[in-house]
């Protein structure tokens, strides 16, 4: 395998468009079926955010089973998309669908878009159904218990497009988070509970490798990067182009500009590490800094907005959660970041969270000039330590928590509604956001409680719910949706369901 790009990038990434239909008809139909295959195929890669790569028609059994194998076995594919163009028996397809280890999207189209009804003769009906060969092909899937995704509609529909890009974006975050290796700086804060969870599981149902190195290899990287004064400046002077600095912090005469220069060495240490371990996602914790002089801040926002996945006090399952969104949203206008419920507001009818974390919020949640600041932090006993400050956008986004059940991975998901503060908040210097959860606060908040989600999440203003649906369903964890239409007796009897069935799948 290719090493690891930490970069939320799609670039590597490629989608197989594979074709089912059979000899029945002979070869003047295949030749149709191929040339209108060719023509579906590039009008819907070329609304697609990853590379749609076409395939040769497929028509029988042994064809099949090897073009999913091949499909399976390259580290650039990561997923693949099904049309039964004409009658392609099921059967055929058993073997193939067993071997494929990739998500599956079965796409329900047929080459045309309105029917020439004065011209319809039965050459066109072998020809053009679709509306058979993915009936057939749709059983198989539910015969074999396929997790896949199904886009209905002609390719032209821009909703189509829409339905099959965040298809690709999900099984992109999916592939990243297969591929991913977490590096944890330390163990997790101590007596709590939600951060904990099996490594050992992850590794089997998502496929991300979590390890553990002591923080005193980070210090160590960090005084060697302190030490190259050249790379050091260079780095300062990007946060001077990037952000408003605060001038106590300033290279031209603050009198705090030592610590900025200590953010600096953290972040180009923290990057050499990472690199060195081939790792896109990492987590710190305040309790266990050794001979760092700053609770890293700086440095972990502006590794977030480049891609890499961050959880807080040892939070690993956080930290590929923002990983795999980083990746999915890559391209998009916003981002994805750590993010804690902290506090309310709990006027009636007018109820607020406000969220933030000590430092760590990453930057792509907002499209305004971040300043950078430095204050005290009553906790983890270092330096005061620096940080970029700001208030996110406003708009939709999406809350998400991975949460450990001991029976598997449970993905809970609330649509949200990122607001202006209602006041200004200058005794606040971090990175924030208010929200107003969907549908109301106090539905969305039992619904949360009720799942036993985290206080951990990640917001993402970059991709939808949609997104977040198909990567469930690709890494096979449990989903649950808390939005403008749930309520709280409905969501109870979706979690008991939920709960049952993903026990009976993965078997006793």
């Amino acid at each position: 395998m290719t090493q690891v790009n930490p970069q939320a990038t799609l670039d590597s990434y490629e989608v197989w468009f594979l074709t089912g239909s059979q000899g029945l008809y002979g070869e003047e139909t295949l030749r149709q079926v191929e040339e209108q295959s060719k023509a579906v195929h590039a009008e819907l890669a070329g609304a697609l955010p990853v590379k749609l790569v076409w395939k040769p028609v497929l028509k029988d059994a042994d064809g099949i089973r090897r073009a999913l194998i091949e499909a399976s076995a390259d580290d650039k594919v990561i997923g693949v998309t099904t049309w039964m163009h004409t009658f392609s028996p099921a059967k055929m397809w058993i073997g193939g669908l067993q071997a494929l280890t990739k998500p599956l999207l079965h796409l329900h189209t047929q080459a045309n878009v309105a029917l020439p009804w004065g011209d319809i003769d039965f050459d066109f009906m072998n020809l053009n159904q679709a509306a058979h060969g993915d009936r057939e092909f749709g059983y198989a899937l539910a015969r074999l218990g396929v997790r896949h995704a199904t886009a209905v509609g002609h390719v032209s529909d821009p909703r189509v497009q829409q339905r099959v890009a965040d298809w690709t974006r999900a099984a992109a975050g999916a592939a990243a988070v297969r591929e991913l290796k977490l590096t944890r700086f330390g163990d997790n804060m101590r007596y709590v509970a939600v951060t904990e969870g099996d490594k050992t599981e992850a590794e089997i149902e998502l496929g991300v490798q979590v390890n553990t190195w002591a923080v005193n290899e980070l210090a160590a990287a960090v005084d060697a990067a302190a030490a190259d004064t050249a790379a050091v400046d260079e780095l300062v002077a990007v946060y001077e182009r990037d952000y408003d600095v605060d001038p106590s912090l300033r290279s031209d005469g603050g009198d705090r500009h030592q610590a900025l220069r200590d953010g600096a060495a953290i972040e180009l240490g923290l990057r050499a590490l990472l690199s060195q371990n081939d790792s896109a996602a990492f987590t710190t914790n305040f309790e266990d800094l050794g001979t760092l002089k700053q609770l890293p801040g700086l440095a972990v926002q502006r590794l977030m907005a480049d891609g890499y996945g961050f959880g807080a006090e040892g939070d690993w399952k956080t930290a590929v959660l923002v990983r795999a969104m980083n990746v999915a949203g890559a391209g998009l206008p916003g981002g994805a970041s750590l993010m804690e419920d902290y506090t309310y507001a709990l006027t009636p009818g007018a109820e607020k969270i406000l969220g933030a974390h000590m430092l760590e919020v990453s930057p792509t949640l907002t499209t305004t000039k971040p300043t950078l600041e430095i204050h005290p932090l009553g906790i983890g006993g270092k330096d005061d330590p620096v940080r970029l400050v700001f208030t996110a956008d406003a708009g939709e986004a999406v809350v998400v928590a991975l949460s450990d059940t001991r029976d598997g991975f449970r993905l809970t998901a609330n649509v949200v509604d990122v607001v202006p503060p209602t006041e200004a908040l200058p005794k606040l210097p971090v990175g924030r956001a208010v929200w107003e959860p969907r549908p109301s606060f106090p539905v969305a908040a039992e619904a949360w409680l009720t799942a036993g989600a985290a206080h951990h999440t990640v917001m993402t203003t970059a991709v939808g719910l949609q997104v977040v649906e198909d990567l469930a369903t690709m890494v096979g964890t449990e989903f649950l949706v808390i939005d403008e239409h749930t309520t709280a007796r409905g969501f109870r009897d979706e979690l008991r369901l939920q709960q049952a069935w993903h026990r009976l799948d993965r078997g006793f």
